[in-house]
């Protein structure tokens, strides 16, 4: 069992629940709920890519926004074998509207609202708000965690540089 991990969120300290994962191990397959409502697993999904995953607590919220235009952004100049997915505890109808409004569409926007499945099975769930904190993870072909960072407050931004590179670096190596 994981230390008990805390976020500072509205000023108060939140507990963060489930298992942190690290480079090199085995990436557990989670299910989310899709724009239109579908439940799916998200590697099924995405099976012989490399999958950079984004977890922001909400898109209506500036970082959040700013992380995911960025990556939206990043895609054009990357191969079509990298999925790029958010995931937030946002429902789809709100993510749908959001990405419409921002213009996402190269960045797959999917929802842990309902089971909180990938905050649980990857360290990221806020207990009292039931939203996930901000983490970034590659996981390559195999699905092999290549990368993982938890950022250490809200609002702190992924180094999209290091994950960028990350994702390069598994799709040449074959991972």
């Amino acid at each position: 069992m994981d230390p008990q991990r805390t976020i500072k969120f509205a000023g108060a300290d939140v507990n963060i629940l489930g298992t942190v994962v690290k480079a090199g191990s085995l990436a557990p397959d989670f299910y989310a709920h899709t724009q239109d409502w579908r439940y799916v697993s998200i590697f099924g999904e995405t099976v012989g890519k490399v999958r950079i995953i984004a977890a922001v607590p909400s898109l209506e919220t500036g970082v959040c926004d700013r992380e995911t235009r960025r990556f939206n952004t990043e895609a054009a100049n990357l191969s079509q074998e990298i999925a790029i997915i958010t995931i937030s505890a946002d429902l789809p109808f709100t993510q749908k509207k959001w990405c419409g409004a921002a213009g996402i569409e190269q960045v797959w926007v999917v929802s842990d609202h309902k089971e909180m499945d990938f905050g649980q099975k990857y360290g990221c769930l806020m207990d009292q708000p039931r939203l996930l904190t901000r983490a970034v993870f590659v996981v390559d072909r195999q699905g092999i965690i290549q990368y993982a960072a938890y950022m250490n407050a809200l609002g702190d931004e992924p180094d999209y540089e290091a994950v960028l590179h990350a994702a390069k670096a598994a799709l040449n190596s074959g991972g």
